[in-house]
């Protein structure tokens, strides 16, 4: 009797456990996925594409997006998942979708893969007000530069005529970005590239804008180009020469089989890479002009190569290559103070292939100088520095040979001729004279 008693006890429990666990499957998920919705905004245009992200611990079993006007929802892409992910994002075009000018509702149904609902899961339906905006925005160009040279900066002011999610110059496709000031209206700094000619610069600039619903403008920004002679000449790659480089820099060409393909693969491939780094680090900056007046050059110095100056590299009589030095070398006495040549943010600090030991300072609206080859550096990221502050101590780090100073200017991440910046003159005409008479 007593173990006929324990048997149904047990039995009742097992019943209960079954239950429980049933019910903790059916109602421990009584949520439908998380959805987001992105770009964020309530205007798109035909050609806009949403990406949605939804998230679910069960999974996500299926999504439907419809268009609800005047109380009829028109369904525009529905999918079933066979396989549950609990993370999902969905591109969904709005081209195809004949959609109308004017106000709409988007419905969004996302059901996951609980066994909710018997099975069916928990859906959650999402409506998101809407408006169908097919007017491209109108640029209005406030003030041009007076005229640029090759391997100089200019700057434009515009005003466009609504929000906008990007806007700016593009140089032969390079996009430069503009920035909205206190005053409504855009700046936007940008580069004459060295490696440009003034006939080609003249027809590849364009100023564009981009609305929130996705409307791309674009336009010939008509400027006044003129040429500038570099410097050119031929430099003989002694073996001697290319041993100190392999036995200094081998770190940098792992790969290389010879002092000669050693110097090669840096002063090209290493080179790029290195143009490729500070295009980046240019996009980190801020959106109003940290600086005033004249850029400051290292005190006492003495200039050793210029801006763009051309070398031809040859070797036992052979062009193997050639290379163009994108800065201002200055030298001064060993380990020399190096100044903050304007007021700024320093954005980066460290070693970077043949600059070696390098720091940046951003000056506000993509204009950033540039010190390498250094001994030292007595600043780090994120501090905010003074015109003249003692930044670094001069050195021979990276592709150098001899102690000095590489002092370089950046306007988008493309280095420019600093010899603009150093001359009071050029910022008045071309920069600061012209905005304040605005």
């Amino acid at each position: 009797m007593r173990k006929k008693s324990a048997f149904s006890t047990i039995l009742v429990l097992l019943v209960l456990a079954v239950f429980g666990v049933g019910g903790y499957t059916f109602f421990k998920d009584m949520d439908g996925p998380a959805v987001q919705i992105t770009p964020a905004t309530d205007r798109v245009s035909p050609l806009s594409v949403l990406h949605i992200s939804l998230s679910d611990v069960s999974g996500i079993r299926s999504l439907s997006v419809g268009i609800r006007k005047n109380n009829v929802v028109n369904v525009i892409f529905r999918r079933h998942f066979d396989t549950y992910l609990p993370n999902r994002v969905v591109d969904v075009p709005l081209k195809g979708a004949n959609l109308r000018e004017g106000a709409f509702d988007l419905e969004i149904r996302a059901t996951d893969a609980s066994l909710a609902g018997f099975g069916q899961g928990n859906t959650r339906t999402v409506f998101l007000p809407m408006r169908l905006d097919t007017q491209p925005p109108r640029i209005s160009v406030k003030t041009l530069p007076p005229n640029i040279r090759r391997g100089g900066s200019a700057v434009v002011r515009y005003a466009v005529d609504e929000n906008v999610s990007e806007g700016g110059v593009l140089v032969a496709g390079y996009f430069v970005p503009g920035f909205l000031q206190q005053d409504g209206t855009y700046l936007c700094f940008f580069p004459f590239p060295y490696t440009m000619t003034a006939k080609d610069f003249k027809t590849a600039v364009e100023i564009t804008a981009t609305d929130m619903a996705g409307n791309v403008t674009k336009s010939r920004l008509t400027v006044m180009s003129f040429e500038r002679n570099f410097k050119s000449d031929s430099l003989e790659l002694t073996d001697d020469f290319l041993r100190v480089v392999d036995n200094k820099l081998r770190n940098l060409a792992p790969n290389a089989q010879n002092p000669l393909e050693c110097y090669l693969h840096i002063n090209n491939q290493v080179r790029a890479d290195n143009v490729r780094a500070l295009r980046e680090i240019g996009k980190n900056t801020a959106a109003a002009m940290l600086w005033n007046g004249t850029f400051q050059r290292l005190p006492r110095s003495v200039a050793r190569a210029g801006f763009a100056d051309h070398r031809v590299l040859m070797y036992q009589g052979k062009l193997v290559g050639e290379s163009f030095h994108l800065g201002f070398d200055l030298a001064s006495v060993r380990n020399a103070e190096v100044p903050a040549a304007n007021n700024g943010r320093v954005v980066y600090v460290g070693e970077m292939g043949i600059y070696g030991k390098m720091i940046v300072i951003d000056h506000g609206l993509g204009l950033m100088s540039l010190y390498s080859h250094l001994h030292s550096q007595l600043v780090k990221e994120g501090d905010i520095v003074a015109k003249g502050q003692t930044v670094a101590l001069t050195g021979s780090t990276g592709l150098a040979f001899g102690d000095h100073l590489h002092f370089g200017i950046l306007v988008g991440g493309i280095e420019v001729t600093p010899l603009e910046w150093i001359d009071a003159k050029w910022i008045q005409d071309n920069v600061t004279g012209r905005l304040a008479a605005q």
